[in-house]
């Protein structure tokens, strides 16, 4: 189904300690908007957590709308979870780009990255992530990058062991096999095997020190530091409000792309 070119929400965990406030605007190319999220409290077995995540699809939206609807849930149901979470981010993330590209007759040829965080009783946040939507968390107000862009520059070995190559043509950016401007992604078939979906993953105990995290979509950091977002996204109490706020400035400096922002505030 057609979406509409803006939406926008907040919410709050039962505590209310925790708040976020999400925007997503689609940009100024002629497909239909590629970007999905996810952001939401859940009770689950005693614990609340916050899940949240940004995929930005290409190629079609039908591979970031899947993982919007399976992948938390396949990272939750693990039986592992609790004990050992690295285990089930990972295999989660492998087995739902193993189901996309066993779907691919229904789901296409496109792909999506993903980042995803999921906040476990306000305490631990772990981050993982595939492609280059990004996470940063603000520290006393110091902007820590907690993802790593999946570039194909940065990743050419790999992709050149895989039997794949990175094309540099001038002004653009570097591509997988001429197409791709990522070097991990979700789908994508037909360049799956030069691709990893292995995804990137960090964790941290949230402290008093710990203000905020903002996920955002390529859109937004193609045009803007980490620091720069962070300075924005902290004036602004409301997470709501600094999300909306990351975006103006975004589109101010002519950021193209769908952007999406995912802004969460640990203390009130």
């Amino acid at each position: 189904g057609r979406r509409s070119s803006c939406s926008s929400g907040k919410g709050r965990s039962h505590q209310g300690l925790v708040k976020y406030g999400f925007t997503l605007v689609k940009g100024k190319a002629n497909h239909p908007m590629e970007d999905y999220h996810v952001a939401k409290f859940a009770q689950h077995r005693g614990h609340e957590l916050g899940l949240f995540a940004i995929y930005d699809g290409h190629l079609g939206d039908s591979v970031p709308a899947y993982l919007q609807k399976h992948l938390f849930s396949n990272i939750l149901k693990d039986e592992e979870f609790w004990t050992n979470p690295r285990g089930s981010i990972s295999k989660a993330y492998e087995q739902t780009d193993q189901a996309i590209l066993t779907h691919t007759p229904d789901l296409g040829r496109g792909g999506s990255t993903a980042v995803t965080a999921i906040l476990i009783d306000g305490r631990k946040l772990w981050v993982a992530n595939i492609g280059d939507s990004r996470a940063v968390l603000s520290k006393e107000g110091q902007a820590i990058q907690m993802s790593i862009d999946h570039e194909p520059n940065t990743e050419r070995g790999s992709i050149e062991n895989r039997g794949g190559f990175v094309s540099n043509m001038p002004g653009d950016v570097a591509r997988v096999n001429g197409q791709l401007a990522v070097s991990r992604a979700f789908g994508d078939k037909n360049l799956k095997s030069h691709l990893r979906s292995d995804p990137d993953m960090k964790t941290v105990d949230i402290d008093s020190d710990t203000e905020l995290l903002i996920l955002a979509s390529d859109g937004l950091w193609k045009v803007m530091s980490n620091q720069e977002a962070v300075d924005i996204a902290k004036k602004t109490k409301d997470p709501l409000r600094a999300a909306k706020r990351l975006i103006t400035e975004s589109l101010n400096r002519d950021s193209k792309d769908d952007i999406s922002c995912i802004v969460v505030r640990f203390k009130g």
